[in-house]
């Protein structure tokens, strides 16, 4: 095998560790909010099972080690002898995250000092290590009633358990190899339960230029002598399971056929024909060395007279649903480098484009009269949408590694200020694009470290104040209007509004006699260099947060809000785009300018009334929609396309809508049409642009620039209230 190859399968290996790890997490939360059925504890086994073993064939000691103790431990609360109480799943979540720490350490190439995960290894032993000694003592009790009642012939040797005899037909699939095992590692596995006696069959090797390189050609006949039962047997080919086809033969009976099974079925049933019962049968797939089920367990499992079997009903109705259910083809995945989906995602843009131009194209050239013209391009329209939704479902990934991630950092804050929190997350399953969630993990980690520092009372608080000494913070993430909507919530104490604007006061951010609404309070967090800590920890109290966590979520085209009662909690909601590659906007005219308004943010357009409009103050307008009032805001004085506001009366009204639910009209000359546009980082490519999130290329080839509607009100609103504020004569 090339080095090449190796480090394909290396790769391989890691990004699969990736998945059980996923895996292990979200079984050890589940164990830790009180659902420790046996799938999930046995989830969790595997997982911790599978990482050992692919670890143990790249000879990776420190991982297989630390796995190996893990796996014990779970092994403990898998058979019963350790209850997964909340003292014995602390430790074990702990070792949750010194495995993905080593994961990441061995997949990098560093070195891993021992002393690193010592600590945590030796926590988890002390769970086993207390269960052994319970075990010795129940041994130890037992041994004096045995000589109590002198009875020789049991304080004997106890009899060796009988020698079986196992029969084994190993045919490896291409997956085997495919995922970084090997037919050696699994057969030298086995020698260790007993005397083995393996040949080799080569007969299916073709020539050498029919040979593929990703193909599986030997099949390993193995006759096994040992004392373990057949569990133990099947317990070595666990992890390559659905990778090879196994049948275990024991003790001189022959392996059971998926006939076999069904005809059983039909004889327990009484009465079924054999031919109603092979039909169904011949559904099953073949399930690897699951299927084989010794003889010797189900004549033991099979009443003798089958007729008097109670309740037939219900047995029946189970043997016909099994085979549809089994039936079922498992989807296929396939691995594919990022870098080619964005190569991807760039030509699908290109290609939105480009149909664009050739539109503009045809209109141009007086050609959209031609109704087989117009048909074409509307065809070549709707294609175009269809491929560019296809490759962004590619690159839409669901956020529950980010939410599992934020699970870790809950756990170590928590216990570094001293405090129970608990985190329960919603909506784990939301897609969203790849790059959003990549940039969301800084942002999010901040904001998770202050609602447990800073949002979260300490235990004796919590109990002063009536609530349970645990605190909890939920994470949710939902899709609405287009845009997914990221919830951090927490059962605390709420912003302390006065301390807030004390501290704001005394570093100079704010005038003493400003007048501040309580939402201008709360948004003070979101300054440069605000922070209400009273001392500088690792966590917190360097004025280094909340304004990283705005820019990075406004730089992404998203908003960030803020609601707080105070002794009950505040919820952080951040509303961002699915996609940072393609929007659905109206382009509209203004000053001259074609300007691209999101259409997620759009309520509905108007042609403003004389009688609609009032001023307000100096410069300022409103509009009445259904007896409501609306500020009504000039796009291009705003922007600084003209110095004289447009007359409303000869210009169209766009009613937007924010997250908070509040509403305002944008001015703008005329509205042109409704498109799908690329987007273009304009920060990348020019700089920052007050009220502009991004731009676009249009038909003609021209830029057009896109609106950030919350950006364009709030710098409406502070322009508006800026003399207040700085004079401090606000109300």
């Amino acid at each position: 095998m090339t080095v090449d190859t190796m480090a394909a399968i290396r790769q391989t290996f890691f990004q699969e560790c990736e998945e059980q790890l996923s895996e292990m997490e979200t079984g050890l939360l589940a164990m830790d909010e009180g659902n420790a059925d046996s799938e999930t504890v046995n989830a969790v086994f595997r997982a911790v099972h599978s990482i050992k073993g692919g670890a143990g064939a790249f000879k990776l000691t420190a991982l297989v080690q630390f796995a190996h103790t893990f796996e014990t431990a779970l092994d403990h609360v898998r058979s019963g002898k350790l209850a997964p109480t909340a003292d014995v799943m602390k430790p074990m979540l702990r070792a949750a995250d010194v495995l993905a720490d080593l994961v990441e350490a061995s997949r990098d190439g560093r070195d891993i000092d021992e002393s690193s995960y010592a600590a945590v290894a030796a926590e988890v032993k002390a769970l086993t290590a207390a269960n052994e000694e319970e075990d010795v003592e129940e041994v130890i009790d037992f041994q004096p009633s045995v000589i109590a009642f002198e009875m020789p012939a049991i304080a004997t040797e106890p009899e060796a358990p009988p020698l079986h005899e196992y029969l084994i037909r190993f045919v490896p699939r291409p997956e085997l190899y495919a995922n970084g095992n090997e037919a050696a590692l699994i057969i030298r596995e086995l020698s260790r339960l007993g005397s083995i006696e393996v040949s080799c069959d080569a007969t299916a090797v073709p020539d050498l230029e029919a040979i593929e390189a990703e193909g599986a050609y030997l099949t390993w006949d193995i006759k096994l002598s040992s004392q373990e039962p057949i569990e133990a047997v099947r317990e070595v080919f666990e992890f390559v399971d659905g990778e090879a086809e196994i049948n275990i033969e024991t003790d001189g009976q022959p392996g059971v056929s998926d006939a076999d099974i069904a005809a059983l079925l039909a004889k327990a049933l009484g009465g079924s024909s054999a031919s109603e019962a092979e039909a169904p049968a011949a559904e099953i797939p073949d399930a690897g060395f699951k299927a084989a089920v010794p003889q010797s367990e189900l004549q033991a499992n099979t009443p003798a007279e089958p007729v008097a079997a109670p309740e037939p009903a219900p047995q029946a109705a189970q043997a016909t649903e099994t085979p549809k259910a089994a039936a079922v083809p498992a989807q296929t995945t396939i691995r594919v480098e990022f870098d080619r989906v964005d190569r991807l995602i760039n030509l699908v843009g290109e290609l939105v484009i480009n149909q664009a131009m050739l539109s503009q194209r045809v209109v141009e050239a007086n050609l959209a009269g031609s109704s087989s013209i117009v048909i074409g391009l509307e065809e070549l329209e709707q294609l175009t949408r269809e491929i560019q939704e296809s490759v962004m479902a590619i690159r839409a990934q669901p956020v529950k590694p980010l939410f599992q991630r934020m699970s870790r950092i809950v756990r170590e804050v928590a216990d570094a200020t001293g405090k129970e929190v608990r985190l329960k997350t919603e909506g784990e399953a939301t897609e969203v694009d790849k790059t959003v969630v990549e940039r969301l993990a800084e942002p999010l980690t901040h904001m998770i470290r202050n609602a447990v520092d800073h949002g979260i009372e300490s235990p004796e608080a919590r109990i002063a104040a009536g609530k349970p000494p645990e605190g909890t913070i939920r994470l949710s993430a939902a899709h609405r209007s287009g845009r997914i909507v990221i919830e951090i919530s927490d059962d605390g104490a709420g912003i302390d509004r006065p301390k807030v604007r004390a501290s704001a006061i005394k570093k100079g951010l704010i005038s003493p006699d400003v007048q501040l609404s309580d939402n201008d309070i709360d948004n003070l967090l979101f300054l440069p260099g605000f922070s209400t800590a009273a001392t500088i920890s690792s966590i917190s109290g360097r004025g280094v947060g909340m304004d990283v966590v705005k820019r990075s979520i406004v730089a992404l085209g998203g908003r960030i809000a803020i609601s707080s009662r105070p002794g009950q909690g505040s919820t952080f909601s951040m509303s961002l785009p699915l996609t940072l590659a393609v929007l659905d906007g109206m382009a509209v005219s203004v000053a001259g300018q074609t300007l691209v308004v999101p259409l997620t943010a759009i309520v509905e357009t108007l042609k403003p009334k004389k009688a609609e409009l009032h001023g307000l103050g100096k410069d300022g307008r409103v509009m009445s929609i259904r007896n409501t009032f609306v500020p009504l805001i000039d796009v291009g004085t705003q922007l600084g396309f003209r110095d004289t506001p447009a007359d409303p009366e000869n210009s169209v009204a766009i009613l937007v809508e924010t997250d908070g639910g509040t509403r305002n009209a944008l001015l703008v000359d005329s509205i042109q049409d409704q498109r799908q546009v690329v987007i273009k980082s304009l920060e990348t490519n020019y700089g920052t642009v007050a009220g502009i999130a991004a731009a676009t290329i249009l038909g003609d080839g021209r830029v057009a620039l896109i609106l950030d509607v919350d950006a364009l009100l709030t710098s409406s609103f502070d322009n508006l209230r800026s003399d207040d504020l700085r004079y401090g004569t606000g109300g």
